[in-house]
């Protein structure tokens, strides 16, 4: 009985640990609908763009922005513009759910002729769960350079120039 248990709770672990948490990656969003993380963009016009960042629970919403403006900042220098404007904002963020829930219960009972009974159960459930996610998604206007001295027009070179 104890290496029953003890199996039991060695696989849990092992399971619960395969459960662990997806880690954010820059790079382009690869992986099912309302699972992948990373960025996506949509040219709607010559100087125009939707582009989102999907983060996974490891990152803050501040970071997800972040992100979302380097790759907004890549695209614009891509396609020979100097800066964008934030034509609009959306930040979503969902909660996630447990891949794993446990559940147990116990019970005695007892019967004519002395008859008595007790029992434990304890149910483990895996699924796919839902992890958290903050998606961000911003509507940029490219702007050529040279960019006007407005606080509302970013300078796309500044926002991916590695900081020390």
């Amino acid at each position: 009985m104890a290496i029953r248990l003890t199996l039991l709770a060695a696989l849990s672990c092992i399971a619960i640990a395969a459960c662990s948490p997806t880690q954010t990656t820059y790079g382009p969003a690869i992986g099912p609908v309302g699972q992948a993380v990373g960025f996506d963009s949509l040219r709607i016009t010559d100087n125009r763009w939707r582009v989102s960042f999907t983060a996974g629970p490891d990152l803050s919403v501040a970071d997800a922005e972040r992100l979302a403006m380097r790759r907004a900042a890549e695209i614009v220098l891509e396609n020979g513009f100097a800066g964008f404007e934030i034509v609009s904002r959306r930040i979503d963020t969902t909660r996630g759910r447990s891949p794993v829930q446990v559940g147990g219960s116990a019970g005695t009972s007892a019967g004519s002729g002395g008859f008595r009974a007790s029992g434990v159960g304890l149910g483990v459930s895996f699924s796919p769960g839902q992890e958290s996610r903050t998606a961000v998604s911003l509507e940029i206007f490219a702007r050529p350079a040279p960019l006007a001295e407005d606080p509302a027009i970013y300078d796309a070179r500044s926002l991916i120039a590695p900081t020390g």
